[in-house]
């Protein structure tokens, strides 16, 4: 390994990594910048996140800028708001014993009015998110002309943010001798198009393997029924009291649900995803990197750009649609030569999907048991023995010890001991002495929709819905209608089998209730939607019976079945209970209500 001396940095730049407490180049930093000083040329840069790709271009470009002309010399493209400014912030780290050095963030959520001003006052290296750096060039704002070298920094990023004509539009604008410096954690085949469009020739380096995992992360799985997949994240955050981590879930709803949901349970968490106003995610930003939220709970998109180097696990609540993304999520932790964490939930739906992960980022998954409840109360019990054992005295309690003591005076050494410790040992105890073991059997049988098992379980409700291909649906369109309408999860829909004029569907038994309940007199643009409780298993005859009758369930003319959902055979006032009465119609917001009761063990809000 080179010292950054040898690498060919001049003395100003040497200085300010001597200032920074930088020792000795990452891999990258040792690949790229001897190439980036010494070539005019193209380069590609394949390495995770974290892994130092910031300093491997910027340190080239502030060498080979001229400080002295106010000509914008150099532009960074970046996929998010956070990132621009974090590479801003270190640019002018790297070039702060550059006399006359301008580095300017162009992003949107701030006034366009003084970033033009800035950029007017002669910005040598300009660091952008796409959509404002194209609004700025429509409007005459800034002049990349004469650019002379270019960075698209976590370029697989922005192609998947759908950033492709933006870039497109903008390098449009710059010079064609230019260089471009292209740095991506992956390579899939958009970033392979972007490089063969815009790079001449272009030199590749790769630190790992394509799209290979770093090996400072472990990758474990924990298999759990999907109605226990929060109770799984609280049990996993209890089981590790120093956690400071990402949690991902696929959508908005699910990061703002789970966020709100441990905070009610006494979690330090916070929620970062796009419906939050830019003040809103820059507060909950800095309280993250202050470590007073303990567990951040975001979306992919809003998660990009997150560059905290004490990050100890990331959390797939919810596995990715994109199993690329994974390589995302997981280089959150182990960062800066640290070692971290990347822990998966997952229904027996989901297991296949591992496999796959596996290929891509050719590491190994460790199965793990979801700890129980006794292993937590240790767990936590000895956190706060070691806290306590290896905290300072603070003299200040010296002149409130004669209270403490005459309160004691009566109390053996042992028996204090288990006193101040039952404190702590206690509220975890009552919570979890009679806690279930929420691990499930790993298997990797499945149907086309979810990779259940098609056999019949005693734990699962088949139900009759009178819409079919015939009303526009296909398996995939039905199970996300029924997953919108009754607010479940992404698993709780199974074995979805439609045919020409109706369809069958199951779901956890305990969720039936809801499921019939909900579709009491359901209208879906004009018209009925009817759900039966059925016998069909989802296996070999689908002609399965009615539960209340001899004949088909679905051979019933559609009137009938509409009737007999609120009369005869079928009654739905045997469903919902012995009274009779009807439930009131549930909000899609109540199906969704946290599941945290009065008797769950309070966290501290704040990291010790």
């Amino acid at each position: 390994m080179n010292t950054f001396k040898e690498l060919g940095l001049n003395n100003d730049l040497l200085q300010a990594i001597t200032d920074l407490g930088f020792e000795t180049p990452s891999e990258v930093q040792d690949k790229a910048i001897p190439i980036l000083l010494n070539e005019d040329t193209d380069l590609v840069a394949l390495a995770q996140t974290g892994t130092g790709k910031t300093a491997a271009f910027g340190f080239p470009m502030l060498q080979k800028i001229n400080v002295e002309s106010r000509t914008t010399q150099g532009l960074i493209l970046s996929p998010t708001r956070e990132l621009c400014l974090q590479i801003t912030n270190e640019m002018k780290l790297y070039g702060k014993h550059l006399k006359g050095l301008n580095v300017v963030a162009i992003y949107g959520g701030a006034s366009i009015t003084e970033q033009a001003r800035e950029v007017k006052r002669g910005a040598q290296i300009i660091v952008a998110t796409p959509g404002r750096m194209k609004d700025m060039i429509s409007r005459n704002l800034v002049d990349i002309s004469k650019i002379e070298y270019s960075v698209l920094d976590e370029a697989d990023e922005m192609l998947n943010m759908g950033f492709f004509e933006d870039i497109t539009d903008i390098l449009s604008h710059t010079p064609k001798d230019k260089n471009t410096w292209l740095f991506s954690a992956t390579m899939p085949k958009e970033v392979s198009v972007i490089a063969k469009k815009f790079m001449n020739n272009p030199i590749e380096i790769t630190v790992g393997n394509k799209n290979e995992s770093t090996s400072q992360v472990s990758h474990e799985y924990y298999l759990v029924s999907s109605r226990d997949r929060y109770q799984a994240l609280k049990r996993l955050a209890d089981a590790n009291p120093d956690i400071f981590s990402v949690i991902f879930c696929r959508t908005k709803r699910d990061t703002q649900k789970v966020a709100e949901q441990l905070i009610e349970d006494g979690y330090s968490a916070g929620a970062l995803h796009g419906d939050l106003s830019q003040n809103q995610r820059d507060l909950v930003m800095k309280s993250f990197r202050n470590q007073q939220i303990q567990m951040l709970v975001a979306t992919d998109v809003a998660a990009r750009g997150i560059d905290v180097d004490d990050i100890t696990h990331v959390i797939n609540y919810q596995l990715p649609d994109e199993i690329e993304t994974y390589t995302h999520r997981s280089g959150r932790t182990g960062r800066a030569g640290k070692t971290g964490v990347s822990m998966v939930i997952v229904s027996k739906s989901e297991v296949r999907k591992i496999k796959s992960i596996e290929r891509i980022i050719k590491k190994d998954f460790v199965k793990k048991e979801i700890p129980d409840g006794m292993e937590i109360c240790e767990v936590q019990l000895m956190s706060l023995a070691n806290k306590v054992h290896n905290t300072e005295i603070n003299h200040e309690i010296d002149k409130y010890l004669n209270s403490i003591n005459t309160l004691f005076e009566d109390t053996s050494k042992e028996e204090l001991i288990k006193k101040f410790f039952s404190v702590e040992f206690t509220r975890f105890y009552n919570y979890y002495q009679k806690s279930k073991n929420l691990n499930v059997e790993d298997s990797r049988s499945g149907d086309r929709d979810s990779g259940k098992d098609y056999s019949s379980n005693a734990n699962d409700t088949r139900y009759f819905i009178n819409v079919g291909r015939k009303d526009g649906y296909d398996w995939m369109k039905l199970k996300d209608f029924l997953k919108e309408v009754l607010s479940l999860g992404r698993d709780d829909v199974f074995k979805v089998d439609v045919k020409e004029s109706f369809s069958f569907f199951t779901t956890d038994a305990a969720l039936t209730d809801q499921v019939l309940a909900f579709f009491t007199d359901f209208k879906h643009d004009g018209r009925f939607v009817n759900v039966e409780v059925s016998s069909d298993k989802g296996g070999g005859n689908r002609g399965g019976k009615r539960k209340s009758g001899g004949r088909k369930s679905y051979d019933k003319p559609r009137s009938d079945r509409r009737s007999s959902s609120r009369s005869g055979g079928g009654n739905r006032s045997e469903r919902r209970g012995s009274s009779g009465e009807s439930k009131p119609r549930r909000s899609n917001s109540q199906f969704s209500a946290s599941s945290s009761g009065s008797d769950r063990p309070r966290r501290s809000r704040r990291r010790n």
